[in-house]
C-alpha cells in the first residue's frame, strides 16, 4: 500500500488514492480531502453525511450506498449530487476515509 501527506498527516492509501485504514481520518483530514476534490468548505449537511458513513461503516464494515445515506440521514439524492457533484457515492466515501463503495467503478 501506499502512503500520502494531506494536511501533514501520512495516510495509507489505495491504489485509487482512497484510504485503507479508517482509524487515520480526522475531520481536519476531512476538510483538506474535499479541497483535493473541488469541495472548497464541508456544510452541517456535508457532515452529517460523513458523521452518518463513519457509524455506519464502523457498524456493518461496508461502506453505505446512497439509498442507505439518504434514507438514515434525511438529506436526498439530489441534495446529495449538489453537495457531492457528479459522483457522490465515491466522494462521500473519500472525504469520510472509507474504501471506495463496491457499486463504483
Amino acid at each position: 500500500m501506499a502512503t500520502e501527506v494531506i494536511a501533514g498527516h501520512e495516510i495509507t492509501v489505495d491504489d485509487e488514492g482512497f484510504m485503507t485504514d479508517p482509524s487515520e481520518w480526522s475531520e481536519v483530514l476531512a476538510e483538506a480531502l474535499a479541497k483535493e476534490i473541488n469541495i472548497d468548505e464541508l456544510t452541517e449537511d456535508h457532515w452529517k453525511v460523513i458523521r452518518f458513513l463513519r457509524a455506519d461503516h464502523a457498524e456493518t464494515g461496508e461502506t453505505a450506498t446512497i439509498r442507505r445515506v439518504s434514507i438514515q440521514t434525511g438529506v436526498t439524492t439530489k441534495q446529495l449530487y449538489q453537495l457531492f457533484p457528479k459522483k457522490p457515492a465515491k466522494k462521500m466515501a473519500y472525504i469520510a476515509g472509507l474504501p471506495k463503495p463496491t457499486g463504483c467503478v
